[in-house]
């Protein structure tokens, strides 16, 4: 199976130019090594229409199964993401954001200030993850063992979730 992402960091510095993005190549290359490809990267400001907007044009594309958001969503005023997620997602999958906070958890206690969602668009999942290169790896490590079977299950290509 062709498995493509996109990744979107959400960051007002990063997409006006004054910060280097080192959050998308860092979850790009961690995807990379789970064997998922990027389509590519984008950098939008912390507003929920431009997340919203970007999320769906992703989600609307036939080769993109998987959109991974970064950054915002934190405590802060300008830290958006989930809401712009819940604006576009059709169906939530509250488990993906309990795993990653509880598995954040034995890092730090500041996971438990993340409010990060998923969902499905249009056959697609929408994963809110942190802003940080570090938190992005970490995160992606957390989703490996249920990402290519979540992706084939939206996807119509798997339809059992139990053990063997």
């Amino acid at each position: 199976m062709n498995k493509i992402a996109a990744v979107i960091v959400a960051s007002d510095s990063r997409s006006d130019g004054r910060r280097e993005d080192l959050t998308g190549p860092a979850a790009a290359e961690a995807l990379e090594a789970l064997g998922i490809g990027t389509v590519e990267i984008s950098v939008v400001p912390d507003e929920i229409d431009s997340l919203a907007d970007e999320m769906i044009n992703w989600c609307d594309r036939d080769d993109v199964l998987l959109v991974l958001t970064c950054g915002g969503t934190g405590l802060a005023p300008r830290d958006v993401t989930p809401e712009a997620t819940l604006e576009v997602v059709e169906r939530a999958v509250p488990g993906i954001g309990q795993l990653l906070r509880q598995k954040s958890l034995e890092i730090t206690p500041h996971a438990a200030l993340s409010r990060g969602i998923a969902g499905i668009r249009n056959g697609t999942l929408i994963v809110n993850l942190p802003g940080s290169p570090r938190a992005v790896t970490e995160s992606i490590g957390f989703l490996a063992p249920i990402l290519p079977h979540a992706i084939e299950t939206i996807s119509g290509r798997a339809s059992e979730c139990g053990r063997k």
